[in-house]
Order: structure tokens, then C-alpha cells, then sequence
């Protein structure tokens, strides 16, 4: 099994409640690919609330295979997610692993 963790920081917007309206919509986009992508066998996405923290929100999804995380990484529906969220993200980690 492969777990991939992908952490974003956004970057600033003109107030806390643009800020958390574009965390709530990135999401829901997010955890809708769960239904989306056969590949998927797990999928959750975490705010941060320690504002004293980098990052402001984290996806952490499983898969059964490096080749599945590749169909994941290149299926339309992640695509069209990764359009709503570069135009907002500051920085991007990724880890991938396998347990």
C-alpha cells in the first residue's frame, strides 16, 4: 500500500473568512474525488488550526500501488481540482510511502 500526504500553505488573502470560504470549497473538491476515483482506497483532507503553523491544510490518501497513484495523479477530476488550487497555494510538501 502506498499512503500519499501533500500539505498546501496558501497564500494570503484579504481576510480570514475569504481564507476559510477557499479552504472549505478546496475541501469539498477534494474529498468529492474519493467517490470519483476507483483508485482511491482511502482519502481525508485536514484543516491545521494552529495559526502558528505553516501549512494551512493536508491530504492524506491511500493507494494500492505507485501505478494507482499515478492513474489518481492524471485522472480529469484530480486535474481539474490541482486548477483551483494553484492559483491560491503559497507552498506544496508531498511525502509518499509505503506501509
Amino acid at each position: 500500500m502506498i499512503k500519499h500526504i501533500v500539505m498546501w500553505q496558501l497564500k494570503a488573502f484579504s481576510s480570514v473568512d475569504e481564507k476559510n470560504t477557499k479552504i472549505k470549497e478546496i475541501k469539498a473538491a477534494l474529498e468529492a474525488l474519493a467517490s470519483k476515483i476507483s483508485e482511491v482506497k482511502s482519502l481525508e483532507v485536514f484543516v491545521n488550526v494552529n495559526p502558528a503553523e505553516k501549512y494551512d491544510f493536508m491530504l492524506s490518501t491511500s493507494f494500492d500501488n505507485l501505478d494507482d497513484l499515478s492513474v489518481y495523479a492524471k485522472h480529469p477530476d484530480h486535474v481539474a481540482v490541482g486548477g483551483i488550487l494553484k492559483p491560491v497555494v503559497e507552498s506544496r510538501a508531498c511525502v509518499d510511502y509505503e506501509f
